[in-house]
């Protein structure tokens, strides 16, 4: 009889000594909530685990009022030792001592008989010190950023558990919890712990686990909330989770860093009144300036969104490379949304739609949408 996932998942952690917490580059609130809570599990559990998160204390700040996990890193610095190894058969090695010399570390090695012969040496890296890889909320590895880009051997030398909600995930994973129908990856997080050992999930978990949730459904407002996602949302309220709290903290109390690049965006609005379009360029400067990231911009269309209730659709652009402008939309319904989809031969995920141009120019690649909205729309 085979395992379901949750007993696989189960069966991996029997195994594991210390875990590797990873999301992804553009890291969410979903994934913040999912990852904090699955260091606790872990460390309940008797597990080490480290979280790998880029460094974003701005955006980190949002989530100040959780727990933070104790180990965190912005890098895999040190993640394995690499070994000098020297076969000693024909001839020992009687010392061996260290010396720093400037930008060099030399090592001095004293051999039993005469000289040393280079054959006999060999530069090996040795085993990762971890024993499972996590990813959460992540559809490939390469969304994993710079952390990926620089350590590929760990994902092919230690196993690797997939656990995401959305939908282009690409299975990368020895094992591959990836449900498509949940609302978030602090749900399916929720789920597969709640069938592991409900009785497990703390406070500490809970509130976590209910902020991702919160975060990625606006506080159970967007279409992508189902009944479970609220059935698990009021699993977490009764383990302690303060939904009241939660939301005073993401949608009442604003860190002065979104504040700041929703005033450089606001103040280059276009409006389109022939489509009922409001839309912006974020310009990189706006990222610098305001000490914010591209992950942020859900939260400006959002803004957007609220304030033009004249509007039928929503964007916002900005430069996902400096030759790449990345374009995301919002409409007023899931109808005008699959319209707006189709005339860009975008693909329409949850409530948002999103598109990638060639281009080094978001406002002039603004217009270039603008203007094939208005002829699919109009005419």
């Amino acid at each position: 009889m085979s395992l379901d996932l949750a007993q696989q998942f189960d069966n991996v952690l029997k195994n594991t000594k210390h875990t590797l917490i990873f999301m992804a580059q553009d890291f969410s609130g979903d994934a913040v909530g999912s990852a904090w809570a699955t260091y606790f599990f872990l460390k309940k559990n008797n597990i080490e685990a480290t979280v790998v998160v880029p460094s974003d204390e701005n955006y980190l700040q949002r989530f100040s009022f959780l727990t933070k996990p104790e180990d965190l890193m912005d890098s895999l610095a040190g993640a394995r030792d690499f070994v000098l190894a020297f076969n000693t058969k024909f001839n020992k090695i009687t010392n061996v001592r260290t010396e720093r010399v400037e930008d060099e570390l030399r090592i001095f090695i004293t051999p039993e008989k005469g000289s040393i012969d280079p054959r006999d040496f060999s530069f090996i890296p040795a085993k990762f010190k971890y024993d499972l890889v996590i990813v959460l909320g992540s559809p490939d590895k390469e969304s994993l950023g710079k952390v990926y880009e620089e350590n590929p051997d760990i994902f092919y030398e230690v196993p690797v558990v997939n656990i995401d909600h959305h939908t282009e995930n690409d299975n990368f994973g020895q094992v591959n919890i990836v449900d498509i129908t949940a609302s978030s990856t602090s749900e399916v997080v929720a789920d597969l712990f709640s069938k592991i050992n409900e009785k497990s999930i703390d406070e500490t978990m809970a509130e976590s686990l209910l902020t991702g949730i919160i975060d990625a459904t606006n506080s159970f407002q967007k279409k992508n909330t189902s009944p479970k996602s609220l059935q698990i949302g009021a699993m977490l309220m009764t383990k302690g989770a303060d939904q009241q709290k939660i939301i005073r903290y993401l949608y009442k109390t604003q860190p002065l860093h979104l504040l700041k690049l929703w005033g450089r965006v606001m103040a280059r609005l276009y409006w389109e009144d022939e489509i009922s379009l409001a839309w912006a360029p974020v310009f990189l400067e706006d990222f610098v300036q305001s000490r914010s990231k591209p992950s942020d911009v859900p939260f400006i269309l959002d803004k957007i969104k609220e304030n033009y209730s004249a509007g039928k659709i929503f964007m916002v652009l900005y430069n996902e490379t400096p030759g790449q402008v990345r374009g995301v939309i919002k409409c007023i319904n899931s109808d005008q949304l699959k319209k707006v989809a189709e005339i860009l031969e975008a693909k329409a995920i949850g409530d948002v739609c999103e598109f990638s141009l060639q281009s080094g120019d978001t406002t002039e690649a603004g217009q270039h949408i603008v203007e094939k909205l208005r002829t699919g729309l109009v005419l």
